[in-house]
């Protein structure tokens, strides 16, 4: 456990990439308001922990053994974002946010199952924490599991960090776009955009 730096660098270089849960974050913070976005990475952090978990339990295993349900997953996830591109593209512009906040009553639940199954529902995750924890793993450091468990815990706590910053940045964002619809309607086709092409990929994504 003495590279535990370079985990925590590999970690920041993963999370600086640009990805659907990036995109998700920003989007949801310039058309919903901070409060909203940060429940949505809330719900990323819980599926970055499900995955740590079931990478502990060897799933990456049965998606070896049974491609049937690395496919089945990686189906489900591209269907689901690109339902939520298609609804970013056909949603109305933002009106008079103010504070950056909706105007309606956030949405936590579905904001939080939002961002939970947009993380969940993507097996390059899993797979990501199936090969990267066990790197980091030394037989001769204590119980594998307890060093599972602070790698694991270090993976998603680093990704609630990045995760509140695009959050705040996407709201941000949506407070400067609030009074140029045209900057609105380019930011929403540009999202909307960015997350179906992402949902494009993930369907023709194979096993290593």
């Amino acid at each position: 456990m003495s590279e535990l730096w370079l985990f925590g660098m590999a970690l920041a270089v993963v999370y600086l990439l640009p990805g659907p849960d990036m995109i998700l974050l920003l989007q949801t913070g310039a058309r919903q308001g901070k409060s909203v976005a940060l429940a949505t990475a809330i719900g990323l952090g819980i599926a970055r922990a499900c995955h740590v978990i079931l990478a502990a339990l060897g799933l990456a295993a049965l998606f070896k053994a049974a491609p049937w349900t690395f496919d089945a997953v990686r189906l489900a996830g591209a269907a689901y974002l690109l339902w939520i591109g298609i609804q970013c593209l056909r949603s109305t512009l933002l009106v008079n946010l103010g504070d950056g906040t909706a105007l309606h009553e956030p949405r936590w639940r579905g904001a939080i199952q939002r961002g939970l199954l947009t993380n969940l529902l993507n097996p390059k995750a899993l797979l990501f924490c199936s090969v990267l924890l066990p790197q980091f793993i030394d037989p001769q450091g204590g119980p594998v599991m307890a060093q599972f468990t602070m790698l694991g815990a270090m993976l998603v706590s680093a990704g609630l960090v990045f995760d509140s910053f695009y959050a705040v940045t996407g709201a941000a964002l949506g407070r400067w776009l609030q009074h140029s619809p045209s900057a609105q309607r380019l930011q929403q086709w540009l999202f909307g955009s960015l997350l179906i092409g992402f949902a494009i990929r993930l369907t023709f994504v194979q096993q290593a």
